[in-house]
């Protein structure tokens, strides 16, 4: 999770440039409601049950509520908002930080790294879905807020586990796919997923241009990618985009190599290799010889071209976010 965290870190400074980019708001109590969507008697009863469970545990579990989070998303936003006000005990990192931005509908639980253990991502979600965006889609801000906290309050204290998803039920924070009953995976946020995509895409990518192009062999790697194609994307584009992914993959390659496999410089190098063992294709020497392998064609001397404060606690991403 720590891994995952600085490359989310990296990613929302290197691709976006917006790790400040809306404001930070002042911590004035366990409850910020700069929304304005509690009631006062709601806001009363949040800071008693906060305050009540910091003295039990010392977990720091702030709420806070803003009309919009501008273009950021919930994710660098709540990382962001965690770190200023400094949630947890320093050296526990126990803090979670309730993030509610009504005007988008977006809503995030971002847990300290003390506490990923108790709080895990996907109980986080869980709440979200079960607790919280029900009871938001009816307008019910203080029932949705308050048991979204007690439920957290709960687990951390030892409680029992967030209420399961029902089998049929929909997810409600767009992290959780299902298909035919089967739910995916719980995916990072999309800073994350767009640096695993070049890095798992890129690389079973590479090894189908090397399949459609390379003569004899290329239709044993179609076979041997298919559960590539099919399993590593889940963890990128959920489910429904895998199975969308892996269909393009099954009809795609056999047509493509076809379509290559006519091509003049196919057939030469298709000849080259029976009749000199070897052949050269796009800057890149295949040779056979129990098999084909791929390998560059250049020299090896060549060049490329308000009296309460958070106690100093940090997260870096754990958590889990909503919608409604």
């Amino acid at each position: 999770m720590k891994a995952l965290a600085v490359a989310l870190s990296c990613a929302a400074i290197l691709g976006t440039g917006q790790v400040a980019a809306t404001e930070v708001p002042y911590l004035s109590g366990r409850v910020v409601d700069n929304a304005e969507i509690l009631s006062p008697a709601a806001r009363e009863r949040l800071t008693t049950t906060l305050k009540a469970h910091e003295e039990k545990t010392t977990n720091q579990v702030v709420v806070l509520t803003v009309p919009t989070i501008g273009d950021d998303s919930i994710e660098d936003y709540a990382v962001n908002v965690f770190r200023a006000w400094g949630l947890g005990q320093k050296g526990e990192d126990n803090g979670v930080l309730v993030v509610v931005a009504p005007k988008q509908r977006k809503m995030r639980i971002e847990v300290g790294y003390g506490l990923e253990g108790t709080l895990t991502d996907a109980q986080a979600g869980r709440i979200i879905r079960n607790e919280m965006t029900p009871r938001f889609k009816s307008n019910d801000f203080d029932g949705g807020i308050e048991a979204g906290v007690g439920a957290i309050v709960a687990r951390l204290e030892g409680g029992a586990e967030p209420t399961a998803d029902a089998p049929d039920s929909a997810s409600g924070d767009g992290n959780r796919k299902s298909f035919a009953g089967i739910e995916g995976p719980e995916l990072p946020p999309w800073p994350m997923r767009i640096l695993l995509g070049f890095f798992i895409v890129g690389i079973i990518g590479l090894f189908t241009f090397i399949g459609i192009m390379t003569p004899g062999t290329g239709w044993f790697l179609y076979v041997f990618l298919i559960p590539f194609w099919a399993m590593f994307p889940i963890v990128i584009f959920g489910v429904h985009g895998a199975l969308a992914l892996l269909a393009v993959y099954i009809v795609g390659y056999p047509v493509t190599k076809l379509i290559v496999s006519r091509t003049s410089w196919y057939e030469k190098a298709q000849k080259d290799l029976k009749s000199k063992g070897r052949a050269s294709i796009g800057g890149f020497t295949m040779s056979s010889g129990g098999g084909s392998s791929w390998s560059s064609g250049r020299s090896s001397g060549g060049s490329s071209g308000g009296g309460f404060s958070g106690g100093g606690g940090s997260s870096g991403g754990g958590g889990s976010s909503g919608s409604w």
